[in-house]
């Protein structure tokens, strides 16, 4: 991504309802997974290192992110440990595996989304998770996703073909974003057709952000249990069997 969208994000991420909210509902899933007592967990694509914090309450953190500036706004959290790192064919750390491989919209990023899931798989331990997120629906393209560099907007059947494909059960996965979904969708639309269509990255007045961020991370109650047919982006949790070839 662009090195003005990190300088933003640093900025943002602990309290924009978007980032809030999502960080909520992986802190929620993950807590389900209920992960040996500290857990040795590879955040892949780390970014600014939003989620470090609340991945650290689970366990062991490590996280690779490929871009310079992002990774040492990660590194200067001091939150675990950092290094470098490219899907599918540089990943650190060898030869620790992991109970738990964290992917926040990463996948959306990458040509080669199928081997890169593969290559994580590799580096997990047997009967360990992944926690994917993505954003949905290709007639939601917009600029934003043109800004944050993305190649495509997933279905519920493509990713689910991704994680099958990589080796991995599929635990639950779901639509998210739902509540808003109505909102963010006719917006999006309307920017398009009015030919006005702009990156979304900014926050809004607090009050509002405090409403969204609470509606956004309301969802975080029902899934799990509940698999949500439509949502802004797609949230799922994989498993490696216990038995595999490796």
């Amino acid at each position: 991504m662009d090195k003005d969208i990190f300088h933003q994000m640093v900025r943002i991420e602990e309290y924009h309802w978007w980032f809030a909210g999502r960080r909520k509902i992986v802190d929620t899933v993950i807590a389900s997974l209920h992960l040996p007592h500290n857990a040795e967990i590879l955040e892949a694509g780390c970014g600014t290192g939003g989620n470090l914090a609340m991945l650290a309450q689970y366990g062991k953190v490590y996280g690779t992110e490929l871009d310079d500036l992002a990774r040492q706004y990660a590194i200067d959290r001091g939150i675990g440990t950092i290094e470098p790192g490219r899907l599918p064919d540089e990943i650190p750390f060898a030869p620790k595996q992991f109970d738990l491989v964290v992917l926040t919209d990463v996948l959306e990023h990458l040509d080669d989304d199928n081997g890169s899931l593969k290559a994580l798989v590799a580096r997990l331990k047997p009967g360990g998770r992944v926690v994917i997120t993505v954003p949905a629906f290709p007639f939601l393209w917009a600029r934003h996703d043109d800004t944050h560099h993305h190649k495509r907007r997933y279905l519920r059947e493509g990713l689910s073909t991704v994680i099958r494909g990589a080796g991995l059960s599929i635990k639950f996965i779901s639509y998210y974003n739902a509540l808003l979904f109505p909102l963010v969708a006719g917006v999006r639309l309307l920017k398009k057709s009015m030919k006005k269509d702009t990156d979304d990255l900014g926050t809004p007045p607090e009050a509002i952000n405090s409403m969204l961020r609470a509606l956004f991370s309301s969802e975080r109650h029902v899934l799990g249990s509940l698999s949500l047919p439509f949502g802004i982006s797609l949230i799922a949790v994989a498993e490696l069997p216990l038995s595999t070839e490796r």
